[in-house]
């Protein structure tokens, strides 16, 4: 029965993820091409509404941490769940660039309610009961929601919908996926827990490199999350994958915590991030400079394959380096992301305008991304170093 109960909480965590975040986050990217066409917005432009969404991010991860939303998070995340899926729909009501700018805000300040409300309610009530292994299964919402969102839309343009239908559609589905969610979760008072064993905590190593990590990690993920279809739609050579490439980064996501996780265990976390920004940083450049259908197949699977995994394992170092004051820790790794998320399509956006491509921009974000992995294996070294004193 407790299995049943973590399965059904584990799915619930799922669905939140795949409706807050896979799809009200990241549907952006494939709508995007459309909105171009249509609106006849410069890539600039299209650059400021994304970064407002993180803006909207950063926003919203302040507020979360907040004692009144720690107080009722079941109440928060039903609320911010539907906000996220009202505001995904509504992106098809505006025209001019200041609304959708103030939508994306609005759906970004609800993402991160989600992803702290759902952790407090998914995650630690799992740990609790000793099946924090199904934590997996609650980030593989992203890459669910990134591929669900994706197949819709593709389906949605073939039988010829236009931009505006597309973010109602996604909007709805965004919804169901909310409403699975809250019957799945359930009220604190509704599952038992009992406390996991206790583990020593690690010693912590200084966590200013990570912070600084995570933030390269933000920015250079962010920039080809964010443009990847448009870039596919410009190149006559790939352009035939449109349709399915989004899938492809979705169902990469789907395994990723699970693998870089089980990666983290076994060579260390540092170590594991900064080989997962290297990896990463190659498939940005292979975005770019690589622009085949096998080099763009590539760039999709490893950056799909990453960013997820990345996510966790930062929040992963921040626990372990944080020692009593993680809620601090975990404060300061997600400014540090947020700013970022939102400096890379904003930068993305004005050298595409300069240059007509966003091969520049890529490989800045390719390079931060060794830079990354480059902090992370210091902050690896100092912890073996403070280990053996």
């Amino acid at each position: 029965m407790q299995r049943d109960r973590s399965l059904a909480l584990a799915g619930g965590g799922l669905a939140a993820m795949t409706a807050a975040l896979g799809i009200g986050r990241f549907v952006y990217t494939p709508i995007l091409p459309s909105m171009l066409g249509a609106l006849g917005w410069s890539k600039s432009e299209a650059g400021l509404v994304a970064s407002a969404n993180f803006l909207g991010y950063l926003a919203g991860a302040l507020l979360a941490g907040r004692p009144s939303v720690a107080a009722r998070p079941r109440s928060w995340l039903l609320a911010v769940l539907a906000i996220s899926a009202a505001s995904t729909a509504a992106m098809a009501l505006p025209s001019d660039l200041a609304s959708f700018a103030g939508l994306r805000f609005i759906g970004g300040v609800a993402s991160a309610f989600v992803i702290v409300c759902a952790s407090t309610l998914v995650l630690e009530r799992l740990a609790f009961s000793g099946r924090g292994s199904l934590s997996a299964i609650h980030f593989a919402g992203v890459g669910l929601g990134i591929v669900v969102s994706a197949v819709a839309v593709s389906a949605m343009q073939a039988a010829g919908a236009g931009w505006r239908s597309l973010w109602i559609g996604s909007g709805a589905i965004a919804m169901l996926a909310a409403i699975v969610a809250a019957t799945l979760i359930p009220a604190a008072g509704n599952v038992s827990t009992a406390p996991a064993p206790a583990t020593p905590a690690a010693r912590p190593a200084g966590i200013g490199a990570m912070v600084v990590a995570y933030g390269l990690f933000g920015f250079g993920y962010v920039i080809t999350a964010t443009f990847l279809v448009t870039i596919v739609r410009l190149t006559d050579e790939v352009r035939v994958l449109e349709p399915w490439i989004w899938v492809l980064f979705g169902l990469a996501a789907i395994p990723s915590v699970a693998f870089w996780s089980g990666l983290g265990a076994r060579i260390g976390i540092m170590n594991a991030y900064a080989v997962a920004c290297a990896i990463e940083a190659l498939g940005v450049a292979a975005s770019v400079e690589w622009v085949t259908v096998a080099g763009v197949c590539f760039s999709a699977l490893v950056l799909g394959g990453t960013f997820m995994g990345l996510t966790a394992l930062g929040f992963m170092a921040a626990r372990a380096q944080s020692a009593d004051d993680t809620h601090r820790a975990l404060g300061r790794m997600t400014a540090s992301f947020s700013i970022g998320q939102m400096a890379g399509p904003t930068l993305a956006g004005y050298l595409s305008e300069q240059s007509g491509s966003f091969r520049s921009a890529s490989l800045i974000a390719a390079a931060a991304l060794i830079a990354a992995a480059a902090l992370a294996v210091r902050t690896s070294v100092a912890a073996a170093a403070d280990r053996r004193r």
